[in-house]
């Protein structure tokens, strides 16, 4: 029996606590870590990404099948759970570290996610144009454990309730066909 080979993607749509909820639900996911990328420190911590001075967004990085989940489709997810049209903002959080952002890890991720870019623009489900920054990969560092998991070991938690569960219930609905089973 052969081994899984797994891919990695390193995404970024705001909040990671939300991206990791959703992409933790999605059939073809085998791990989400929060953590950060994008940045000059290394090792930061929350405090300091959250303080806008080491060019770190929240991420949330994904390793996931592609026999079961190809990347495109991957992103399409991305794109559909977020707004990738506002330039380092989500909602109420402000900031480079929630901006939208694909670290890709191979030419093909790359040119997979500007073909991506290309066919939701094109299908005008944006009113403003993608500002979704594409760039290399470079580093990942975990995010502090009290961030891995957060939404499902605190659903009630003010910010959850009101921001990360209405997300994950809209994907879970727009994407009922592709949830764990």
């Amino acid at each position: 029996m052969s081994e899984k080979v797994l891919e990695t993607a390193t995404l970024a749509a705001g909040c990671f606590w939300c991206v990791e909820a959703v992409f933790d639900d999605l059939q073809g996911v085998e791990d989400v870590v929060s953590g950060y990328s994008g940045g000059h420190k290394e090792n930061p911590t929350y405090q300091e990404v959250c303080s806008e001075t080491t060019g770190h967004a929240e991420v949330a990085q994904i390793r996931f099948d592609p026999e079961v989940l190809s990347y495109a489709d991957l992103l399409r997810v991305f794109f559909s759970v977020h707004d990738p049209t506002t330039l380092n903002r989500q909602g109420n959080d402000i900031g480079t570290s929630y901006r939208s952002a694909i670290f890709y890890h191979s030419p093909e991720q790359k040119a997979i996610a500007e073909e991506i870019i290309k066919e939701i623009t094109a299908e005008g489900i944006y009113d403003n144009p993608i500002v979704t920054e594409v760039t290399a990969f470079d580093k990942f560092w975990p995010a502090e454990n009290y961030h891995q998991e957060y939404f499902a070991n605190n659903p009630n938690q003010p910010y959850c309730a009101a921001v990360v569960a209405p997300k994950v219930a809209k994907f879970r609905k727009q994407f009922a066909d592709r949830l764990r089973k």
